[in-house]
């Protein structure tokens, strides 16, 4: 039963990561606050061309979060989003802490909270990792195109 569920579980990871990506690209690139939040923060610890960056980071993380979803080009997606998690994870997450929920003060309306640490940049890498070994899994162009190139080079073949 196991190695029957084994191409499915690639999936939710796919789903769950590509949706998160395409929300902050979104963001990036879709909303006026989202892009003047993110360059200012570009410009604030020191990128050159910060105006350029955002732009690729953006398209970055909304394309590459729709492909996640697809399951398409999995190997190149995988290691584009990882080398962006791990530049945000050392150059903006990593000056506070490990921490997710980085609470820089109490009000009495609740915490306030400031940017967070690299615990969620580590559990985006392992994600985008253990895609990169197992592939996209089912319902996935990927397979798919494996699929038919298999069917194609066994009617050849015949």
């Amino acid at each position: 039963m196991r190695n029957n569920l084994t191409p499915w579980s690639p999936v939710p990871i796919r789903l769950i990561l590509g949706l998160g990506f395409i929300y902050h690209g979104y963001v990036k690139l879709f909303t006026s606050v989202g892009q003047d939040n993110f360059l200012r923060l570009l410009n604030d610890i020191g990128v050159p061309a910060a105006g350029i960056f955002s732009w690729v980071i953006g398209g970055l993380e909304f394309l590459g979060g729709i492909a996640l979803l697809l399951g398409s080009f999995m190997t190149i997606t995988n290691i584009l989003l990882l080398i962006n998690m791990a530049v945000a994870m050392f150059w903006v997450n990593l000056p506070n802490g490990f921490d997710l929920m980085n609470v820089n003060i109490m009000i009495e309306a609740g915490p306030k909270f400031g940017v967070p640490g690299i615990e969620i940049n580590l559990l985006y890498i392992a994600c985008l990792i253990s895609l990169l070994f197992t592939g996209a899994g089912n319902l996935s162009v990927d397979t798919f195109r494996k699929e038919k190139n298999s069917i194609s080079t066994v009617n050849i073949d015949s």
